[in-house]
C-alpha cells in the first residue's frame, strides 16, 4: 500500500503486503498491567478518545514482520514516528524524525536523508536517498548536533563522501516504529541493500543485508564538515578527530568532536576536551579495509587523525548478511567497549534489540489504553505519548548541551559515571541532558511526573549536580539561550509533588541563589553574558520591578517570567493561588522548607512585579525603559507579542483579570485574543485557552481547547502546527485530551478543560466522559465520589489513582461557568 502523504488510508494501521498477521488489538503486556499508576482510556456510551474528526492525510507505515511486534502492544503499533517530520519550513510541523531508541535513550538512530545542522534534521519525508544511518545527539531541530557516528554501507566503489554515498529508497519499501526500522535500497552499482535498524540507550543495532550487489562494505563516518549556524549552509567548521580499524576484533573505533552548538556556549566553560566516542564491532570478518579522508581512499590503512575522517571494510563477495553494533560514549572508547557488552552483547539478534527496545515502550504506553477510538484517533495519542517519552534530559554534562532530536531529559550517565563540561572532568552519579526548560516546564515536565516518576528524583538530583560543577542550574546545559531560571519551577515541583531522594539543601541554594544573584556585567550587557540567568535582576528589576529593555534584550518576558515562570495550576482556593513561576516557585519552595521570610519576600515580589509593566492605557503588557517610560509594544518578546504574554501572570490570574476589568472584560480579551487569530502553537500561550475557566467560562475553554485539538493535531507528517519543543506540544495535547492542564505547575492542581475523549481507568485512574465524542460540553464533573463546581483537580485526587466522571451535553451548559450565566 502507497504511503503517499496525499492518500488517506483505510482501515488498518499497516498495509498486509509483509509477512504475519495483522497487530494484535489487545494489549496483553503483564508488566504493564501490573503497574499501579496505569491510566484506561475506555468508551461507556460510545465512541472514546479524542473523537474529533478529520479528513486529513495519514501517512502509514508498513506492517512489521511477526518478530518484530512482540510483545503485543496496541498502543506500540499505533506509535508512527512520521508524524511532526513534514511542513514547509523548519518550525512547520514539529521537527520530529523517525528514530528509534528506547525512552530516555542518551543516543537515537536515524536514516540519514540529509547533513543536519541548526534548523535542518537528518531525515526528512520529502527526501528521496538515504546516505547513512545516523546515531544523532541533535536535541530538537533549532539546536545543532554534537558527537554524532554515521554508519553507511555499500557496494562496490568505496564512496566516503555525503553527496555521493545516498542510495534511492521509496516509502512503500520502507518500515517505520517505535523500536524497528527497515528500509530496501537501491545499491548505487546495482542490486538491492536491505537496511534494518533497532537501538537500546547507548548502542544502535544495524543490519544489512545485500542481494545482487558488488563487494558490499560498511563505512563509518567519525568527521564531517559541519554547518554552524542556522542562516548560511556554507559556513562550515571541520572538526578533527580519530578512527582506528581492528581487523583481528571486527572493530571500528573513534571519536567527534563536533559540537554544532558552541558559539552559544559560556566562555567560562568551554567543555575544553569534549568528545563523542564510538566503537562499532562486526559479525563477519573483515576482507580489506581502509580509511577515508577528505573524499580520497587509501587502501589497508588502520587508524587515522583530521577533518572529514571515515574508515571502511569490506566483506567476501559472497556474504549476504552484516550485522553491525555500535556503541556511544561522552567518557571514552573503552568506556563505548563497555555500554556496547552490557547492552547488546556478542551474539544478541537484532530481533531482541527491538523485542527489549518495543517491551521498554510497551511498558510505558500500555498504561493508557484506548477502547473504541478510530485508527487516526489512536496514532496521534499514542505517538505524543510516545513524542513526550523520547524527552531525557542527557547526563552529558558539557558546556554544550548534547541532546538527541527531540528526546528530552535524556539520559547521559553510562552506569553510574557521566563527563561534565563545566569543569570538563568525569564523576560518579545519575545525569541527563536536553532539558529545553523554558519549553518543558509548563506541561512536559508535569507529564513525567505522572508517567515516569522513577526519573524524577534523578533528573532532578543531575539538575543540582549541573548547578554544583557549573554554578548555575541549567536551562539548556550550559548553553547560553532561552530566558529565566524556570528549573526553579521544575524543582519546587518535584517537592510539592512528594518526591525525595535529591540533595534538599543544596537545591534550595541553587534556587536561592538564581533568584538574588544576578550574571557577570550584567548592568552592561543587552545580550549573550556568560551565563544569563536572570539577566537584569541587579540592574533594575531586584530595585523597581521590571527588566529595562534599553539594557536588556528580551526585557519584558524576562520580567513576567522571573515572576512566574511557570504556568499555573492552581490550588485549594481555586482562583487564589495559582503556582510556579520563578519567584513564585521559589516562594513555594521556600514555604515547604519552612523558611517564612523568603516565603514572604519572594511571593511578594511575584505578585507584584508583573503589574510593574502592564500598560493600563492600552490594557497590555509593554516593555519598559530604565526611566520607566514604554519601550513599545513589540519590543522585549521572546517567542510571542504582546497578545500572548499579557496573559502570562499565571500564579495570579484573579489579580491579572482584576488589571483587566473584571471577569468579563478578561472573557471579552481572550474573545479577541483567539478571534484575532493569533498563534497559539508558539508555547507562552498554551495556558490560555484554559483561562476562560478561571473567568468563570468554563465551557469556553472546552470549546477553545476542542478547536485546538482538531486543527492543530493530527496524524499526518505535518501531524504538529509547531514545533515539538521537546514533548510539550504534545504534554499539551495529551493532558488535554485527559481533560485536564497544568496551567501551573507548581500548585498541584490542573485546570479542567474538554476534548472529545473518555478516560476511564484500569483500576487505578478513571476518567469516564460518556458521549464526549458528540457532546462537548461538560456538565458536572465528579471526583471519587464528589461532586464539584470547581474547574479544579487536585494532582493527589489524580496521581492517586480513582474515578473522574465528566458528564456531558450537546450544548453550553452552566458548570464553572457562572459569569456566562450573569452576562
Amino acid at each position: 500500500m502507497s504511503t503517499d502523504p496525499t492518500k488517506k488510508p483505510s482501515g488498518d494501521h499497516t498495509t498486509r503486503n509483509d509477512a504475519g498477521p495483522p497487530p494484535p488489538q489487545t494489549p496483553t503486556s503483564r508488566s504493564a498491567q501490573n503497574k499501579p499508576s496505569a491510566l484506561t482510556m475506555r468508551s461507556r456510551g460510545g465512541v472514546c478518545v479524542i473523537a474529533f474528526l478529520c479528513s486529513l492525510l495519514f501517512v502509514t507505515p508498513r506492517n512489521r514482520p511477526v518478530p518484530f511486534r512482540e510483545p503485543r502492544s496496541d498502543a506500540v503499533d499505533h506509535v508512527n514516528p512520521l508524524i511532526g517530520n513534514g511542513g514547509d519550513s523548519p518550525n512547520g510541523s514539529g521537527g520530529m524524525i523517525p528514530s528509534t531508541a528506547p525512552p530516555f535513550a542518551m543516543t537515537r538512530w536515524v536514516a540519514q536523508t540529509r547533513a543536519n545542522y541548526v534548523s535542518v534534521t537528518p531525515y526528512n519525508y520529502t527526501d528521496t536517498t538515504i546516505h547513512g544511518f545516523q546515531g544523532t545527539h541533535q536535541p530538537a531541530i533549532w539546536m545543532g548536533e554534537s558527537g554524532q557516528v554515521v554508519v553507511s554501507p555499500g557496494a562496490g566503489e568505496v564512496r566516503p563522501r555525503f553527496e555521493d554515498r545516498g542510495m534511492a529508497f521509496s516509502h512503500e519499501r520502507e518500515l517505520v516504529s517505535a523500536s524497528y526500522y527497515s528500509v530496501e535500497l537501491e545499491a548505487t552499482e546495482g542490486g538491492q541493500i536491505v537496511a534494518e535498524q533497532s537501538a537500546t540507550s547507548r548502542v544502535g543495532h544495524l543490519r544489512f543485508t545485500f542481494a545482487d550487489t558488488n563487494v558490499p562494505y560498511v563505512l563509518v563516518e567519525a568527521t564531517r564538515p559541519s554547518v554552524i549556524g542556522s542562516w548560511n549552509p556554507h559556513n562550515l567548521t571541520y572538526p578533527e578527530g580519530n578512527i582506528v580499524i581492528d581487523p583481528d576484533c571486527l572493530e571500528i573505533c573513534g571519536n567527534n568532536p563536533e559540537r554544532q552548538d558552541y558559539i552559544i556556549a559560556p566562555v567560562s566553560t568551554p567543555a575544553t576536551n569534549w568528545s563523542g566516542y564510538f566503537c562499532a564491532r562486526f559479525d563477519q570478518p573483515f576482507t580489506s579495509w581502509g580509511i577515508t579522508q577528505n573524499g580520497s581512499v587509501t587502501e589497508n590503512e588502520k587508524s587515522g587523525v583530521g577533518a572529514a575522517l571515515s574508515a571502511y571494510a569490506t566483506f567476501k563477495p559472497t556474504l549476504t548478511q552484516v550485522d553491525v553494533r555500535v556503541a556511544v560514549s561522552f567518557i571514552s572508547i573503552e568506556q563505548a567497549r563497555q555500554n556496547l557488552d552490557k547492552e547488546i552483547p556478542d551474539g544478541q539478534s537484532l530481533e531482541e534489540t527491538a523485542r527489549k527496545t518495543r517491551a521498554a515502550w510497551a511498558e510505558k504506553l500500555d498504561r493508557i489504553k484506548l477502547v473504541g477510538a478510530t485508527k487516526e484517533q489512536k496514532d496521534v495519542f499514542y505517538t505524543a505519548f510516545f513524542h513526550s517519552l523520547q524527552v531525557g534530559f542527557l547526563t552529558v554534562r558539557m558546556s554544550v548541551f548534547l541532546l538527541i532530536s527531540s528526546q528530552y531529559p535524556y539520559e547521559q550517565d553510562e552506569y553510574g559515571r557521566y563527563y561534565s563540561g563545566y569543569d570538563d572532568a568525569i564523576h560518579e552519579g545519575v545525569s541527563y541532558t536536553g532539558y529545553s526548560i523554558w519549553d518543558t516546564y509548563r506541561a512536559e515536565w508535569a507529564w513525567l511526573i505522572l508517567f515516569a516518576p522513577e526519573r524524577i528524583p534523578g533528573m532532578v538530583q543531575s539538575m543540582i549536580q549541573d548547578y554544583k560543577e557549573g554554578g548555575w542550574l541549567p536551562m539548556w546545559k550550559n548553553i547560553r539561550v532561552q530566558v529565566a531560571t524556570h528549573a526553579d519551577s521544575l524543582v519546587a515541583e518535584a517537592v510539592l509533588k512528594g518526591f525525595t531522594g535529591f540533595d534538599l539543601d543544596a537545591a534550595w541554594d541553587a534556587v536561592h541563589k538564581d533568584a538574588t544573584v544576578p550574571p557577570i556585567n550584567d548592568n552592561t550587557t543587552f545580550q549573550f553574558v556568560d551565563y544569563e540567568v536572570r539577566a537584569g535582576l541587579s540592574s533594575l528589576y531586584a530595585q523597581k520591578g521590571w527588566v529595562a529593555d534599553d539594557i536588556h534584550s528580551e526585557s519584558a518576558s524576562r520580567t513576567l517570567d522571573y515572576s512566574c515562570a511557570s504556568y499555573p495550576q492552581i490550588t485549594s482556593e481555586w482562583l487564589l493561588k495559582v503556582v510556579l513561576d520563578d519567584d513564585f516557585a521559589v516562594s513555594v519552595l521556600a514555604g515547604l522548607l519552612n523558611k517564612t521570610n523568603e516565603q514572604v519576600f519572594f511571593r511578594e515580589r511575584a505578585m507584584k512585579n508583573p503589574f510593574t509593566i502592564f500598560n493600563s492605557a492600552t490594557g497590555f503588557m509593554e516593555a519598559r525603559n530604565a526611566n520607566g517610560s514604554w519601550a513599545g509594544p513589540d519590543n522585549g518578546w521572546t517567542e510571542g507579542d504582546k497578545w500572548a504574554y499579557t496573559f502570562d501572570v499565571v500564579h495570579d490570574v484573579p489579580g491579572l483579570i482584576e488589571h483587566k476589568g473584571g471577569n468579563l472584560s478578561f472573557i471579552a480579551f481572550l474573545d479577541a485574543h483567539f478571534n484575532g487569530g493569533q498563534s497559539w502553537s508558539l508555547l507562552p500561550s498554551h495556558h490560555i485557552p484554559y483561562l476562560y475557566a478561571l473567568a468563570g467560562a468554563a465551557s469556553k475553554s472546552q470549546t477553545r481547547v476542542r478547536q485546538i485539538a482538531t486543527s492543530d493535531y493530527n496524524a499526518t507528517i505535518s501531524g504538529l502546527s509547531g514545533n515539538e519543543d521537546c514533548g510539550q506540544m504534545s504534554a499539551w495535547y495529551l493532558f488535554s485530551a485527559l481533560g485536564f492542564y497544568p496551567v501551573n505547575p507548581v500548585s498541584m492542581e490542573y485546570v479542567v478543560g474538554r476534548v472529545s475523549i473518555d478516560l476511564p481507568a484500569s483500576g487505578r485512574l478513571e476518567v469516564v466522559s460518556p458521549g464526549a465524542p458528540t457532546k462537548p460540553f461538560v456538565h458536572a464533573l465528579s471526583i471519587n465520589g464528589r461532586q464539584t463546581r470547581d474547574p479544579i483537580v487536585r494532582h493527589e485526587e489524580i496521581a492517586r489513582g480513582g474515578v473522574l466522571v465528566f458528564e456531558m451535553q450537546e450544548t453550553s451548559q452552566a458548570w464553572a461557568s457562572g459569569s456566562l450565566v450573569q452576562q
